[in-house]
Parts: C-alpha cells; sequence; structure tokens
C-alpha cells in the first residue's frame, strides 16, 4: 500500500471533491496575459509589415513611373519625361523593401522593365523575343529559365504571337519601318520607332526584328513552335544543338496545352467531384454516429484482423523458411552485402522474421487477456463519445471555421513574403549584341543607364539601356532576411494558435456534455459558441503560449532540415549520425509538445486556469492512470485508421468505377464525362476524401480525449454517493463495478 502511495504522490495529488464544479467553469478570468499582450503586439507588427510591404509598391507603381516605363505610344512620338528613381529620389527616404512588386513573378517584362499584359501594357500579354536563339547561344537551358528567361535580346510586349514565318527581304532594306511592319500588321518593333526610319537603320539598332517564327504563347511569352525552321542570318545556327535546346526550353515551359486540358477536365467533372465529396462527407458522419451500436464489434473484429494479419505472417515465414532450410541456402555461405534482396533467400531472415512476428502476437494476445477491462472502458468511451457529437451536431462542422483562418494565416503570409521577395528598385545597363566590335569598345557596358533616354546615333550597332534586375544589395536590403524571418515565425505561431483555439473550443464544448448529469436540462443552449466566446475572452494568451513553444520546435527542426540539406554533400559517416540524432529528437519532442499541449487546452477549457498549470495538471493525471492512457490511444488509433481507410478507400473506388465508364446502366444522367485525365478528378475527389474524413475524425479523436480526461477526474473527485455522485454514463459504471446513490437529475443530490 505504501509503494502504491508513493507513487501516486510522485505523480501528483488526486483531484478533491470540489462541491461547486459543475463542468466548465463560468466565472474565470484572463490568463497569461503577458503572452496575450506580446502575442497581440506580435500581430499588429505583421499587420504593419504587411501593410507597409504592400500598400507603398501598389503607390509606387500606380502614380510613379512604372506604368508610363516601357509603354507603347504612338509611331513617331516620344514617351513623357519620366525618369526612374535615383539615389536622390524622394521616394528613397522610405526604406527600399517597401517597393514589393509581386507582378515580377506574375507577369513578363519587356526590355525596359515594363510589365506585359497590366497598366498601359494591357491590351498586350505576350513578350516577344527579337531572337529567341540568343537565349540558347548566351547560356545554357538551365540558368536560362532560373534568370526567368531573361535573354540578351531586344524584348517587346505584343497583342498576339507572330502565326506565320516572316525574314526581312534585301529588298525591303531600303524602304520605310512603317511600310515593311506597319502597314503589314507586324507591330512588334519597340515602341517609338518612327513611321519614316529606314528598315536597315532599325535592324541595325535592333529596334525591330529582322525574322518572325510562328509561335505560340507560353506563360505569357511567344516561344517558336516545336516544327519550326530557324532562318538562315548571320549568328544564327541550324544545327542540332540549338533545335534541341529550344526543343527542351519549350517542353520545360510550355504548359499550355496541359492546363487547358486539365481546366476542361475540371469544367466537364467538378458536378461530380462534389458529388464524390458529398459522399465522403455523409460515410464520415455515419462512421462516427454508428460507434455507439458498432463500436464494441468493430473493434473486435479489428484486433481479430490484426491477429489473423499477425498469424498469417507466422505462417508465411515458416513456410519461406523451411523451403529454405531444406535447400541449406545459409547467411554464412552467401556472407555480408549490400544488395539487401539477397537476404530475402536465406532461411535466418525469414527465421528473424518469424520470431519478430510471434513475440508480436504473443504481447497482443497477453494484452487482450490482462487489459480486456480497460479495452472495454476505452470502447465505452467510444460510443460516449458518438453520442456527444450526434448531441451537438455543429461540432462536426467547426473544421471549417479552422480550415478559413487557417487559409486566412497562409494566403496573407504569402502575399507578405511575395512582396518582401520582390522587392527594391530596378536596375538598368547598356547592352549591345556584339560589345567585342572596334566601336563599342569606348563604351562602358553593364553601367547604368536611364531606360527612357534610350543611346541614339551611337557608334556602337545595337547599344540599348535594357532591364537588368532588381536591386538587392545595401543595408536596406539586407534586412528583408530578418523581415522574412519575421514572417516565417508569424506562420507558425498563428497557424499552431488557431489549431489551438480549435482544440480549446471543441474540448469547451464536450466537457459540458460530460459534467451535465441530466444531458437534457444541464447542457447549454449552445455549447460550441459559448466555448468559442470563453476561449477567445480569457485564454488567448495561454493558447499563444503553447502555440509558442510548438513554434520553437518547429522553427528548430526547419533550420536543422537546412543545414542537413546544405551540408548533405559534405558530411562524413560520423556527422550524419549525430545530425539524424538531432531531428531524431527533435521529432520525438514535438510529437511530444503536441500531446501536451492537446491535454493542457483540455483542462484550460475546463478550469480556467492558466497553460503551465493546466500542462502540469492534465501530465500528471495522465501518468497517474498510463496504461488507460496507452489503451485508448491505440484502440482509437486503429478505429480511426479504419474509418479514415473506409472512407477515402471507398471514394476512390466509387471514383475509379465512374470516370473510367466501368459503371454501366445508370442512364444518361448518370453517365461518365468524357476527360483527357480519367485520374484528375480520382485524385482531386481522394484528397478531398481524405481532408473530409480527417476534418471529421479529428473532432471525434477531441471528443474522446476530452471525455476521457473527464472520466478520469470523474474517478477521482467522486464516490458515487449522494453528494459526490459519477457523472460517467452507465456502460463504465457497470464496466468498473460502481453505480450512483442518486439518479441524474435527482432532487435529493446535495447542492
Amino acid at each position: 500500500m505504501g509503494g502504491k502511495q508513493d507513487g501516486d504522490e510522485a505523480y501528483g495529488k488526486p483531484a478533491k471533491y470540489d462541491p461547486s464544479f459543475r463542468g466548465p467553469i463560468k466565472n474565470r478570468s484572463c490568463t497569461d496575459i503577458v503572452c496575450c499582450i506580446l502575442f497581440l503586439l506580435f500581430i499588429l507588427g505583421y499587420i504593419v509589415v504587411g501593410i507597409v510591404g504592400e500598400f507603398p509598391a501598389t503607390l509606387c507603381w500606380g502614380h510613379g513611373w512604372g506604368n508610363n516605363l516601357g509603354r507603347d505610344h504612338p509611331h513617331g512620338s516620344s514617351p513623357p519625361p519620366k525618369v526612374p528613381p535615383s539615389s536622390d529620389s524622394s521616394l528613397h527616404l522610405l526604406p527600399a523593401w517597401v517597393y514589393g512588386d509581386p507582378r515580377q513573378v506574375l507577369y513578363p517584362r519587356n526590355s525596359t522593365g515594363a510589365y506585359c499584359g497590366v497598366g498601359a501594357n494591357k491590351d498586350k500579354p505576350y513578350l516577344l523575343y527579337f531572337n529567341i536563339f540568343s537565349c540558347v547561344l548566351a547560356t545554357n537551358i538551365i540558368t536560362v529559365a532560373e534568370n526567368g528567361l531573361q535573354c540578351p535580346t531586344p524584348q517587346v510586349c505584343v497583342s498576339s504571337c507572330p502565326e506565320v514565318a516572316w525574314t526581312v527581304e534585301v529588298n525591303q532594306f531600303s524602304q520605310k519601318v512603317g511600310e515593311v511592319f506597319y502597314t503589314a500588321n507586324r507591330n512588334f518593333c519597340l515602341p517609338g520607332v518612327p513611321w519614316d526610319m529606314p528598315v536597315i537603320q532599325s535592324l541595325q539598332q535592333e529596334l525591330c526584328p529582322s525574322f518572325l517564327l510562328p509561335s505560340a504563347p507560353a506563360l505569357g511569352r511567344c516561344l517558336p513552335l516545336l516544327n519550326s525552321t530557324p532562318p538562315e542570318l548571320p549568328g544564327i545556327s541550324s544545327n542540332t544543338s540549338i533545335s534541341q535546346g529550344i526543343s527542351g526550353l519549350l517542353d520545360s515551359l510550355n504548359a499550355r496545352d496541359i492546363s487547358v486540358k486539365i481546366f476542361e477536365d475540371f469544367a466537364q467533372s467538378w458536378y461530380w467531384i462534389l458529388v464524390a465529396l458529398g459522399v465522403a462527407l455523409v460515410l464520415s458522419l455515419l462512421f462516427i454516429l454508428l460507434l455507439r451500436l458498432v463500436a464494441g464489434p468493430l473493434v473486435l473484429v479489428l484486433i481479430l484482423g490484426v491477429l489473423g494479419v499477425l498469424a498469417y505472417g507466422i505462417y508465411h515465414c515458416w513456410m519461406e523458411y523451411r523451403v529454405l532450410r531444406d535447400k541449406g541456402a545459409s547467411i554464412t555461405q552467401q556472407g555480408i552485402t549490400t544488395n539487401l534482396s539477397a537476404y530475402r533467400n536465406v532461411q535466418e531472415t525469414w527465421l528473424v522474421a518469424l520470431i519478430v512476428l510471434a513475440v508480436l502476437e504473443g504481447i497482443l494476445l497477453l494484452m487482450l487477456i490482462f487489459l480486456r477491462q480497460r479495452i472495454r472502458i476505452a470502447i465505452a468511451l467510444l460510443k460516449e463519445a458518438s453520442k456527444a457529437v450526434g448531441h451537438m451536431m455543429s461540432t462536426m462542422f467547426y473544421p471549417l471555421v479552422t480550415f478559413v483562418l487557417l487559409l486566412i494565416c497562409i494566403v496573407y503570409w504569402a502575399m507578405t513574403a511575395l512582396y518582401l521577395a520582390t522587392s527594391g528598385q530596378p536596375q538598368y545597363v547598356l547592352w549591345a549584341p556584339n560589345a567585342s566590335l572596334p566601336s563599342c569598345e569606348k563604351v562602358q557596358m553593364n553601367t547604368s543607364c536611364n531606360p527612357m533616354a534610350q543611346p541614339v546615333n551611337s557608334s556602337c550597332p545595337g547599344l540599348m539601356c535594357i532591364f537588368q534586375s532588381y536591386s538587392s544589395t545595401g543595408l536596406v536590403q539586407r534586412s528583408l532576411f530578418n523581415l522574412q524571418i519575421y514572417g516565417v515565425l508569424g506562420l507558425f505561431w498563428t497557424l499552431n494558435w488557431v489549431l489551438a483555439l480549435g482544440q480549446c473550443v471543441l474540448a469547451g464544448a464536450f466537457a459540458s456534455f460530460y459534467w451535465a448529469l441530466d444531458k437534457r436540462r444541464d447542457i447549454p443552449t449552445f455549447p460550441l459558441i459559448s466555448a468559442f466566446i470563453r476561449t477567445l475572452r480569457y485564454h488567448t494568451g495561454s493558447l499563444a503560449f503553447g502555440a509558442l513553444i510548438l513554434t520553437l520546435v518547429q522553427i528548430a527542426r526547419v533550420v536543422l532540415e537546412y543545414i542537413d540539406n546544405k551540408l548533405r554533400g559534405a558530411q562524413n559517416p560520423v556527422a550524419r549520425c549525430i545530425m539524424c540524432c538531432f531531428k531524431c529528437c527533435l521529432w520525438c519532442l514535438e510529437k511530444f509538445i503536441k500531446f501536451l499541449n492537446r491535454n493542457a487546452y483540455i483542462m484550460i477549457a475546463i478550469y480556467g486556469k492558466n497553460f503551465c498549470v493546466s500542462a502540469k495538471n492534465a501530465f500528471m493525471l495522465l501518468m497517474r492512470n498510463i496504461v488507460r492512457v496507452v489503451v485508448l490511444d491505440k484502440v482509437t488509433d486503429l478505429l480511426l485508421f479504419f474509418g479514415k481507410l473506409l472512407v477515402v478507400g471507398g471514394v476512390g473506388v466509387l471514383s475509379f468505377f465512374f470516370f473510367t465508364g466501368r459503371i454501366q446502366g445508370l442512364g444518361t444522367n448518370f453517365e461518365s464525362p468524357s476527360l483527357n485525365y480519367y485520374w484528375l478528378p480520382i485524385m482531386v475527389s481522394i484528397l478531398g476524401a481524405y481532408v473530409i474524413a480527417n476534418g471529421f475524425f479529428s473532432v471525434f479523436g477531441m471528443c474522446v480525449d476530452t471525455l476521457f480526461l473527464c472520466f478520469l477526474e470523474d474517478l477521482e473527485r467522486n464516490d458515487g454517493s449522494l453528494n459526490k455522485p459519477y457523472y460517467m454514463p452507465t456502460a463504465l459504471l457497470k464496466i468498473l463495478g460502481k453505480k450512483n446513490e442518486a439518479l441524474p437529475g435527482d432532487k435529493k443530490r446535495k447542492k
């Protein structure tokens, strides 16, 4: 007796009876106020970063020179004399990272850095390269793709891509640009090229293209068709390497056809995808609600199924071992090898597998024999959780609220990170197609220039001021890294806080169900809404505290993964082993913190204590009942895994047979649509079914955990007397051999 008492004292004292306790405490105060203030200040700073990173960028491009830069003007006219920002511009007084512009990754840019498809070039969404082959001649395909297809050739925004091949004829050199290009509807020259400029001069200065190829738009760029023939012009070769390079460029970037087909498939099958998701929703809901009737038989079938699988594994290993033993195949003959498949042909492998499976089978049988009462308790709690969910159906749809909040956090972070990543002022440099000419030696290439004041009458042929990149150096730019780290921390913290909010709200609702002697009278009218308001009002700081602890561990895991990825090639076996141990330890720590936080939020929802006290009380309570915890956890995991498998597998099989046209006789209104990729709606249906099933079963799992903690507290607080009746259902009382002297709602019960 003394040993057991000492063991109980090691994990805290059991909860004492409180005559005023009637479930989730209503008269509570705010908890973890300091952490709440820090969290709100952090969120305020997070919002400021997003506003400052986005609004000034819009202001700069909405009213500054960016909208007019590189825009098309009437032929022969000059653009407005606006100058790009310089170091002494008034806008430069603001931090450089306020110039975030996500259009860098959404739209192509012409040679002057103006965007195609927006602003003044709204009716010109495609980018045309004067000499697409210079992209291949200048560098390799991978480098070109990584640099966003910034090729050393003039680029212009056009309304449509060339449809036929064309080359400037020799007899057209003396004609005017307007006669050769504009009247023939070849509007592919740079903006502002005069009508009366000689064609030969426009070609020498690379103001107009010398040839056109039949092209198709891909990712906003006019890329030549695979069957197009390169023209025979100086500097352009028609050998196989260039053809292969163009083909590889198109293969990697021209996703237009595939995207159109995917869009068509979604347009044809979206209705049936919604039907499949509706089936998943109904199956998930029915599975949870029917657990009150079939939980016992279903758990028994699942356990017998596991025993059967292990028994078959033992039989199979024995048969393989006997055959190899008769053949004399032994590891002593084969020796140690790095070819793992070779170990399937030696008897020792199957003998070890046989022993392991036999040990697992024996352990499972012993658990069934000696832990049968605890398994019955777990089944009774599962049935009670099914009743609780059925009594509060609104809880099944709370994951939609969590999903919306998570989506807001992710979208806000993505937009803020995009604006920060695309910040910086545009940089323009001098460039010529052939800088090695003697006439170009005096020109300092790659020096800064004004794109609105293109060099004219230069002795260097083709000299242009072209867009190079956005500035990424300087003191201001170095702060971008810190802001991105701030954003990542904000992402993790807000995501974990939203998940914690959902857990605490559901725990408060389900706890009000358990701690009601009369389920019809004592449960609040709107338990989910009451729990939501109560959690936000009093426990925002506690949720932020728990979310912050989890966030720091997750950030450490991300940093460790980054270091491991960077140093993977230079690591020796010892370093890899140490790195693997660190990663494993952080993974285990994250799992433990998630488990502890989950139970701490349950205690917060019930008693209204701060995070540390709630986490301590939850941990001590679980440690005093560790065997019950393990049994319930494994039984619940097994049941929920089977439920997810049933829902996802059922929807997947049904979708496969329907979209492949293998279900006949349904009538014309239920015929499968004609699709380009039948696997696309199948995969979307399976993924959606998993998301729906995971959302429903996460609510059910939270219900089970909440009722379990309440059950353990009920055992410690009460004894079934008139003054201290048990709140647990009758099924649990019968399993434990206990009874209440007072019936639920009995007026004799003392207040």
